[in-house]
This record gives C-alpha cells, sequence and structure tokens, in this order.
C-alpha cells in the first residue's frame, strides 16, 4: 500500500466527518492509486463514484494540505474531473 494513499485516508476522514459529505468521490493519484470518499468516510478502493478526480501526488499533497484550492487546480489543468460537477464542488468545500 502507497504510503501516500494511507496517509491521504487519515486525513480525509477527519475532514469528511466533519463536513457531512454525502456523495461518492473518488480521487485518483497518477502511479499511486485511488481513495473513495463517502458518507461513511475515506477508504483506498477503486470502486465507482459520481465523481472522478484525478491528479499526480504533488497536486493531490497540495490540495490535501491546504496549498492549493482545488478550484484553482482545476482551471490550470493540474486537476482533471470526470463526472458531476456539483459534487466536486462540494468535495473542494470539505478540502478547504
Amino acid at each position: 500500500m502507497s504510503d501516500i494513499l494511507n496517509q491521504a485516508v487519515a486525513e480525509l476522514n477527519s475532514k469528511i466527518a466533519a463536513a457531512g459529505f454525502d456523495s461518492t468521490a473518488k480521487f485518483e493519484i497518477a502511479d499511486e492509486g485511488a481513495i473513495i470518499m463517502d458518507s461513511e468516510g475515506a477508504r483506498i478502493s477503486d470502486d465507482p463514484a459520481d465523481v472522478t478526480l484525478s491528479a499526480d501526488a504533488d497536486t493531490f499533497r497540495s490540495i490535501l494540505d491546504g496549498d492549493l484550492n482545488p478550484t484553482s487546480a482545476f482551471m490550470s489543468g493540474k486537476l482533471t474531473v470526470d463526472g458531476d460537477m456539483g459534487v466536486a464542488m462540494k468535495l473542494a468545500s470539505v478540502l478547504a
């Protein structure tokens, strides 16, 4: 298992629990794997989701650390979104 994924799951679980995220989102991290986030929390998985966000590990880490706004990452092409844009925007507010 990737250290990046394990650390991200722990951090995302604390953010999701506080925000009451009720949709399904997937982060695909290049060369690392995927994380699913839903009402039960975050876990390492490649299950289908309402929205899939794809980025490299550095971009993902910057978003998670709060150094990079998810919307800015999307607008600059560092983050791609496939699926329900409304869910992506909800997730962006959870990560902020």
